[in-house]
């Protein structure tokens, strides 16, 4: 199944279905989903980084190598973030412009994706 596979109205009611999903039903695949996995390993990667952090802490490590591996697990997770952002621009945005359905809900969706940068540039 690809990303444009998915039901039309699932897209352009991404944020109410979300909310009101009843209990138990599926939701709606995300763009990340084909990655998931790959996703989740470099979660779980990068939450090793993070425990060997606490690690060196606590086992009064030099300054600058604390640093550099807490440069190191930003870097991760911007990288993790960069992707997921992608994959919104990629699947819920393409999605709510190619359905040429209700403007407002493309508009909701670039909101959230600028949004989302505004976070990202931030950090």
């Amino acid at each position: 199944m690809t990303d444009h596979d998915a039901a039309p109205d699932a897209e352009a009611t991404a944020a109410e279905g979300r909310a009101a999903a009843p209990a138990g039903a599926p939701a709606p695949p995300h763009g990340y989903t084909h990655q998931k996995d790959a996703y989740l390993k470099r979660l779980r990667r990068i939450e090793g980084q993070v425990r060997g952090i606490a690690r060196m802490v606590e086992e009064d490590k030099y300054c600058i190598d604390i640093l550099t591996q807490v440069s190191a697990v930003n870097k991760a997770l911007h990288a993790v973030s960069v992707g997921l952002l992608e994959e919104h621009l990629g699947h819920c945005v393409a999605a709510a412009a190619a359905e040429g359905g209700d403007a407002e809900v493309l508009r909701e969706k670039i909101a959230e994706a600028t949004a989302a940068i505004s976070r990202l540039v931030r950090s």
